[in-house]
């Protein structure tokens, strides 16, 4: 159903960068230490402390915004943002202003390509602690994050739908894992997300409202959902009221429990924050040896991957997003699979229906899974004729026992039937020639329809093998 607005949402992501040590101090950074215990004067802003750059933080930082295909400046500067919260110490926080490192981005999701204004450096605050049991206790400060590399991704306000911003922020933590720029921990608050939303409606256009802090993408798409709403309920009391030059930006908290926001202020505008450049620290100059340094080590992103998969062994886009949405090793993995096995389809078939939940299970990695690419591989072209259920108890017994796939098979007495393959191409060049509308549309390249074929073959011969039935449906289509 189509909606009487356009929801129009830009997105500022924040990222902690993995880096040992804090932007700049020496602190370690790292999450859940005692409260206050990784602190030190430079981070707390203590007079006659002096900062120094975390040369690490710039490199990870390069990294990601080359991945967001930004342009890299050669001279960028570090700026003081004035503004005063219990958990900034100095009163102040190292960022960059007019000087980013890198701008003019993008990054593509499902159907768009949205733009990247900038992505820049600058040190995290530390964190309120609140006391919520509802009896009007106090609030601590937590010192520990203070100082904490932090790369901010701002997007332009190119997102209209809250699905569309779940993908771009999904599409990003992939990225920066990948990169091992960050852990992306949402939990840990490694990754964070403001979402900017207002709504045009025709000629009119609602204020503009900052959704401050959004740790889960659960909790991202019901903060844009619920804010176009509310903003629509409004501006239906008052159409005549909103016009383009009359928006009032303002900043709202999310309340997951209640499923709401809450404003909570007007926002600031650059003039509010009175930047100037730190006094304290030096320019940086980049070379481009430098970049082409960093570049080397970036190997293949994700959109490439997916791209590689489909050309390279056919898949469709829905398997290629699903395999390298685990990673690289998981694609390392497959590929292996899929080598030895000489049968794509099937190798990704098998590893979404009986590796992802055997790992979900385990609470375990590719690299820790103890069935390697060539057991997995026998075990697909072994148990092909067997029924998924079969499939995933010899899987079990043998996760669980530590044996190999006969052993397993011993064990259980679930054993393969053996078909007749000669009999079994007959059934398909019977389909084949009862079916030529069918065979005709999988010609013009609607693979889609091979299934409609797959299903009368195994309707005359049931617990045939499907990958089996599906490679002799290939070999007589491209002979027909």
């Amino acid at each position: 159903m189509s909606l009487p607005y356009t929801i129009v949402i830009g997105l500022e992501v924040h990222v902690q960068l993995l880096t040992r040590t804090k932007l700049f101090c020496g602190c370690l950074n790292k999450f859940g230490q005692p409260p206050n215990t990784a602190t030190c004067p430079v981070c707390l802003g203590l007079p006659g402390s002096l900062p120094v750059m975390n040369r690490e933080a710039f490199r990870l930082a390069q990294k990601a915004a080359l991945a967001l295909n930004c342009r890299l400046a050669r001279f960028t500067k570090w700026d003081r943002k004035n503004y005063y919260y219990p958990d900034l110490p100095k009163n102040y926080q190292i960022s960059q202003y007019d000087l980013p490192f890198s701008h003019d981005g993008w990054l593509d999701i499902p159907g768009k390509r949205v733009g990247i204004i900038r992505a820049h450096l600058e040190e995290d605050a530390g964190k309120n602690l609140h006391d919520e049991s509802g009896r009007g206790g106090d609030t601590r400060v937590d010192l520990n994050r203070t100082g904490t590399p932090l790369l901010e991704i701002v997007s332009k306000p190119e997102m209209n739908t809250p699905e569309e911003a779940v993908a771009y922020l999904e599409e990003i933590r992939l990225m920066m894992r990948e990169l091992k720029v960050s852990d992306c921990e949402m939990q840990e608050g490694s990754l964070r997300c403001d979402a900017n939303v207002n709504l045009h409606v025709g000629e009119a256009a609602t204020p503009l409202v900052e959704i401050k802090n959004l740790n889960s993408f659960r909790a991202v798409g019901r903060a844009i959902k619920y804010e176009a709403e509310r903003q629509f309920t409004e501006f239906q009391k008052d159409p005549a009221g909103y016009r383009i030059d009359r928006i009032a930006k303002t900043t709202a908290g999310w309340d997951d429990a209640r499923g709401r926001t809450e404003v909570q202020r007007h926002k600031e505008e650059a003039a509010d924050y009175r930047y100037f450049p730190d006094p304290d620290l030096v320019p940086v100059i980049v070379t481009e040896e430098q970049i082409e340094a960093v570049r080397a080590e970036m190997g293949e992103l994700p959109q490439q991957q997916r791209a590689r998969l489909i050309a390279q062994y056919g898949l469709s886009e829905y398997d290629a997003e699903v395999l390298t949405a685990k990673g690289r090793d998981l694609v390392a993995y497959f590929e292996a699979v899929a080598g030895e096995l000489k049968d794509a389809k099937a190798a990704a078939n098998r590893i979404s229906d009986l590796v992802f939940p055997a790992l979900a299970e385990r609470n375990e990695t590719i690299a820790d899974f103890p069935i390697v690419a060539t057991a997995f591989a026998h075990f697909i072209r072994t148990t092909g004729p067997l029924s998924k259920q079969d499939r995933l108890d010899l899987m079990a017994h043998m996760l669980e026992h530590g044996v190999n796939l006969e052993a397993a098979m011993a064990a259980t007495g679930i054993q393969p039937r053996t078909f007749d393959e000669s009999a079994l191409r007959a059934a398909v060049l019977g389909a084949i020639a009862a079916n030529a509308k069918i065979v005709a549309d999988i010609k013009k390249g609607k693979d889609a329809a091979k299934g409609a074929l797959v299903g009368a073959v195994m309707k005359t011969n049931k617990g045939a093998p499907n990958d089996i039935v599906r490679r002799l449906l290939d070999e007589e289509l491209a002979k027909a």
